[in-house]
């Protein structure tokens, strides 16, 4: 196992038991929530080294070579009601890179309906909640007028709902819909095409404590909650190369192929993180990781019930990525119905690709395709892609691959919330950061950097250091 010197791959860890003011507190896990915990801590005062297993940063939201091309895992995007995010995305200086679409415009193609009349939007007006989607309810082509008008009162009753209310957690979305008047038509064109992207689950599959704080936030708190953003760059500009920089600059030993085997306690109160040939000494101990990882690493009794860790479930997410030789999509995304197709992304720009386009496809709860052959998937959905784009039927396809996310999110299926533990474990120093800890939000982007503000919070009490320069959207209320 060789080990990173700084942001460096190589060489041995460096000795961190000399502790200045502040204490020395060791992050262990590089996606999102670790590199914002370390950032955190450090912008307080901490002596912080982020260790991280991978030979980068960035968690689950990463980005590879593929010849010529930068290619990302997979497509995340996040809305403008996204604060702790956006304040990640500001911290490292990524925000020009990642801009948010001016107001929310989705194009929703509905493939059941004749060529040419198949275009829906679902759009928002500069004009108070609710009354921003009124325009756009009331045209959309997809639902009758009787299902527009049901949905929205389905729309004020979930307003009035408590997402933090345990007993919605143990109900499902989908029942709720239905006892709401919902057709199985208006779950699929309307609440299922927001829901499956933002929570990776169908309504009926989803506890409505998480459902409902996705859309009371997202479309029913601020008229702009949803305008969505994107990355135009490579996510591994963004999480990986810009969070190095970020994390060199504040002084934070970032450690990668540094792969933690065991994190022990100390009778003065102290921890022990152990690496392949070498032993940290830390004051606090951040986990970042993810929650079966979690588990193996925690101390005994560090837990009340450490074994609803493992009973958090998983849910897949399969992107397809398809090369053509030509441009085949005008818009930058749109989302479909009446076919497999969810939401598809044009990366050409991204990607590097210089002559053609780049499409990538982002299919959310995939249980059933997760593990299909690569040939399997290509006959299933470059057919689609022709019903869905008729500018890909004289096309050629120069390149067709898959990237497969099995353990993409934490399930959001009822029950989970008593389930997702906090930042703080019974162990003095110890905390908790990833998406699947309990931030009220599902396994999202702005979940992950929540949590990782959160675990520094609890850290920096222990330390005895002041939490004045933490970002003040934990106080924000859902």
């Amino acid at each position: 196992m060789t080990h990173g010197n700084g942001t460096r791959d190589g060489g041995q860890l460096a000795d961190v038991s000399a502790l200045r003011p502040g204490g020395h507190t060791v992050v262990v896990g590089g996606g999102l929530a670790g590199v914002t915990a370390a950032l955190a801590l450090a912008d307080a005062g901490v002596r912080v080294t982020l260790l991280e297993g991978r030979p980068r940063l960035g968690g689950l939201a990463f980005s590879f070579q593929r010849g010529d091309l930068t290619v990302d895992n997979g497509q995340h995007v996040y809305l403008r009601c996204c604060t702790a995010y956006r304040w990640f995305l500001d911290r490292v200086g990524g925000s020009a890179l990642a801009p948010v679409q001016d107001r929310l415009d989705v194009p929703v193609l509905d493939l059941a309906r004749p060529e040419g009349r198949r275009l829906g939007r679902l759009r928002r007006d500069a004009l108070p909640v609710p009354l921003h989607l009124g325009r756009s309810l009331a045209s959309y082509p997809h639902l009758s007028l009787a299902e527009r008008a049901r949905v929205g009162r389905a729309a004020l009753a979930l307003k009035g709902l408590d997402p933090a209310d345990p007993a919605l957690d143990t109900q499902d979305f989908g029942s709720w819909l239905a006892a709401h008047g919902q057709s199985a038509r208006a779950v699929e064109a309307l609440w299922d095409l927001v829901g499956v992207a933002t929570l990776n689950a169908v309504a009926g599959d989803a506890s409505l404590g998480l459902a409902a704080m996705v859309f009371k936030t997202g479309l029913l708190s601020d008229p702009g909650a949803a305008d969505i953003g994107w990355s135009r760059v490579p996510l591994g500009e963004l999480h990986d190369r810009l969070a190095r920089k970020a994390l060199d600059s504040a002084g934070v030993r970032t450690e990668v192929r540094t792969r933690v085997t065991s994190v022990r306690a100390h009778d003065d109160g102290g921890w022990s993180v152990q690496v392949p040939g070498e032993t940290l000494e830390a004051d606090a101990v951040v986990l970042a990781v993810p929650q079966r990882e979690a588990h193996g690493l925690l101390p005994a009794d560090a837990l009340d019930a450490p074994g609803n860790l493992l009973e958090i479930g998983t849910a897949p997410i399969l992107n397809v990525h398809v090369i053509y030789d030509r441009k085949v999509l005008a818009t930058p995304f749109l989302t479909a119905l009446g076919t497999p197709v969810q939401w598809v992304f044009d990366r050409t720009e991204a990607s590097g690709l210089e002559e053609g386009q780049y499409l990538a496809l982002s299919q959310s709860t995939a249980q059933n395709e997760i593990d299909e052959p690569v040939a399997a998937l290509r006959e299933r959905y470059l057919p689609e892609l022709e019903r869905l784009l008729p500018r890909t039927r004289g096309a050629e396809v120069k390149d067709f691959f898959v990237t497969r996310e099995r353990t993409a999110t934490f399930a959001p299926a009822p029950g989970v919330g008593r389930l997702r533990p906090g930042a703080r474990t019974k162990a003095p120093g110890l905390y908790l950061a990833g998406a699947w800890t309990a931030t009220g939000w599902p396994a999202t982007m702005e979940s992950a950097v929540r949590s990782g503000v959160s675990a520094a919070s609890a850290a920096l009490g222990t330390l005895g250091r002041s939490r004045g320069l933490l970002p003040d959207f934990l106080e924000e209320a859902a």
